[in-house]
């Protein structure tokens, strides 16, 4: 991964610039140079001998498992949330392979900055399933991670959670740690100031950052191709001039290596790497979402085929690491396990209404004091102790 050049036409101040001159404003799109696109395992499963990683079987079927942890959670947490018993929640089904492979390559000592889009990625990292339907479910104990893991709370405002991770970087450098700071965001936050400050202070001060955009094609309801004029957005690396690479997010041997050599770049000192992982948002927007308002579902069907779970099954099939058997196995064993978080996160305690006023003053003004009161009057009314 290499920072593309640019050329640099330079004009004398003493030029004299006739009427009959061309305007000096050159219209002529900037040439950011060439983006390197990296695919190891394509669609159908078939891996590029070249490029294939030295990685033990134990680990890929470590990895393959993860994934299909991971959406048997998001299958679940989908059923809970249609039965009234779970809040609104960002699904992540078909991004499996983007977001695991963005961690799979660090260790407990580096950090990690979550959007709200990655709880293959949180549950890696040491999240209990039940812990993410708490946070999803409402419950202030839920946002906090758990004990010994780096990772900042999951973040709603959009590129919010960007800048903060770049400053954990620079905190690094200061405390002279070669560790490192994953941070995701998705193509919709790419066109947040806040994204575009992140980069640039991380690329100035040589930040151990790791930039993951997730495009997923949508930011909500708006495509990519109406929020950006240059829908490669690998390239804001390069204009930040950071090395960039574009990646085929559903591609899990493509991700992990991708980002195993630019976690390794950060912690030697080289500074931050922008990977753009181009993949698909299978599901909903959030369960409050109807994508088919605005999308065409034979654009999903298309995307179905190219399931990373699926892939990456393919190739361990081929490579004699799974079959039928041990692949139902695996499914039924994550869909245990996810039932298993289910019913744990039911038997906590309830929410408490009036802890919601507990946590903002030290000591409560006299005019909170009696929205409580109000408050509370009101539920005992609808039966709600």
């Amino acid at each position: 991964m290499s920072v593309p050049n640019s050329d640099k036409k330079t004009t004398s101040s003493e030029e004299v610039v006739s009427p009959n001159t061309p305007s000096v404003m050159d219209t002529t799109p900037i040439d950011l140079g060439h983006i390197e696109v990296l695919q190891i395992l394509n669609e159908h499963g078939e891996v590029d001998k070249g490029l294939e990683p030295d990685f033990s079987d134990e680990r890929l079927l470590e990895i393959y498992r993860a994934m299909v942890l991971a959406r048997a959670f998001d299958t679940r947490m989908m059923t809970m949330q249609r039965q009234g018993k779970m809040g609104t929640f960002a699904p992540n089904i078909g991004q499996e392979a983007c977001i695991i492979g963005q961690v799979a390559s660090l260790t407990k000592e580096d950090w990690f900055a979550p959007s709200y889009r990655s709880f293959g990625a949180q549950i890696m990292r040491g999240w209990s399933m039940e812990h993410l339907m708490r946070l999803w479910a409402g419950f202030h104990d839920g946002f906090p991670p758990p004990e010994g893991v780096n990772d900042l709370p999951f973040s709603i405002v959009i590129g919010s959670h960007v800048l903060p991770a770049v400053g954990i970087g620079m905190g690094m450098q200061y405390k002279k740690k070669n560790d490192c700071v994953v941070v995701n965001y998705g193509d919709g936050a790419s066109s947040q100031g806040a994204v575009s400050e992140a980069l640039n202070f991380a690329a100035v001060y040589k930040a151990p950052v790791v930039f993951i955009c997730e495009n997923n094609g949508w930011a909500i309801s708006t495509p990519t191709s109406k929020q950006t004029a240059n829908e490669i957005l690998a390239a804001h690396g390069a204009a930040h001039g950071m090395p960039c690479i574009r990646v085929d997010g559903n591609d899990i041997l493509a991700m992990m290596c991708a980002t195993k050599e630019a976690t390794e770049r950060a912690r030697n000192g080289a500074g931050p790497t922008l990977i753009e992982a181009v993949t698909f948002r299978m599901s909903l927007h959030t369960t409050a979402d109807d994508p088919t308002v605005y999308r065409n579902e034979d654009e999903v069907k298309m995307w179905e085929s190219r399931c990373p779970i699926l892939r990456f099954a393919t190739y361990l099939t081929k490579k004699g690491l799974l079959d039928s058997g041990a692949i139902e196995e695996t499914l039924a064993a994550c869909e245990e396990d996810a039932i298993k978080a289910r019913d744990a996160f039911y038997a906590m305690p309830p929410a408490k209404p009036e802890e919601i006023f507990d946590h903002l003053y030290e000591s409560m003004p006299k005019e909170l004091q009696a929205q409580r009161e109000e408050y509370l009057r009101r539920l005992r009314q609808k039966g709600v102790e």
